[in-house]
């Protein structure tokens, strides 16, 4: 089974829709057989590395509401997210733009790291306060999961992987995706925000049903072609051979 996850590392709901995912997975029988493939997703394409505002300040000057209203939204946030023991630091937070941090991730990708990649700039972002536009920063994390901090650095002083972020992003547009997290399951089912584990976990295992009943079908066809007596055997949810 593949899961394709569109996600921005400033979005507080990717995070916790990630968390909420893997809490699925955890209880799901198949785990092992599943692929994550993390997508790129930039919020603010034309965002700056740096603000003189803090996010309070910045989420109340984009939605015309006062600081006070923009740190109590966030601060529903930051209980959602300690429900799944997520501790965000939103008062230390640092802003910036992620396009670096996605080309490292589609670097990490090559390397077999793109999970703990994701994770570990999701968390510094959200909980370090980290600046995860800073290219050293984003070295030290790259080397924090096991991949080389220089050739992180090399990779992100060149234009490398810009390229897939924006194919990314244009596989977004062509679905139609307007915000993240959104989650798609074998190219056929879809999940746009952070649901619930529950929710998850039911899509998981209709997935996994058609995908078992495509196989039955996918053999019962082969046999019938080989001309085999036994084909069609199959009753009770099992095959006999």
């Amino acid at each position: 089974m593949k899961i394709e996850v569109w996600s921005d590392f400033v979005c507080p709901f990717c995070y916790i829709g990630k968390r909420r995912l893997e809490i699925a997975l955890n209880k799901f029988e198949y785990k092992d057989e599943v692929e994550l493939v993390f997508k790129s997703f930039e919020l603010d394409p034309s965002s700056k590395k740096k603000f003189n505002e803090n996010i309070h300040e910045i989420i109340a000057k984009k939605y015309g509401i006062s600081v006070e209203q923009a740190k109590a939204s966030n601060n529903q946030i930051v209980e959602q997210a300690k429900e799944i023991d997520l501790n965000y630091n939103f008062d230390d937070l640092i802003p910036t733009n992620t396009f670096d941090a996605h080309r490292l991730s589609h670097y990490a990708k090559t390397e077999g790291k793109a999970n703990e990649l994701s994770e570990r700039l999701l968390k510094a972002y959200f909980v370090d306060s980290l600046n995860i536009s800073d290219y050293q920063v984003l070295a030290n994390l790259a080397g924090e999961v096991g991949l080389n901090s220089e050739e992180a650095l090399k990779v992100l002083e060149s234009d490398k992987y810009g390229d897939e972020v924006r194919k990314d992003e244009e596989s977004a547009s062509k679905l139609r995706i307007s915000g993240v997290p959104y989650f798609v399951f074998n190219n056929k089912y879809s999940a746009s925000g952070a649901q619930p584990p529950e929710l998850f976990l039911e899509l998981l295992e209709k997935v996994k049903k058609e995908e078992l009943s495509e196989v039955v079908t996918e053999f019962v066809l082969e046999d019938k072609e080989n001309g085999n007596s036994n084909a069609g055997k199959c009753s009770d949810g099992k095959c006999e051979l």
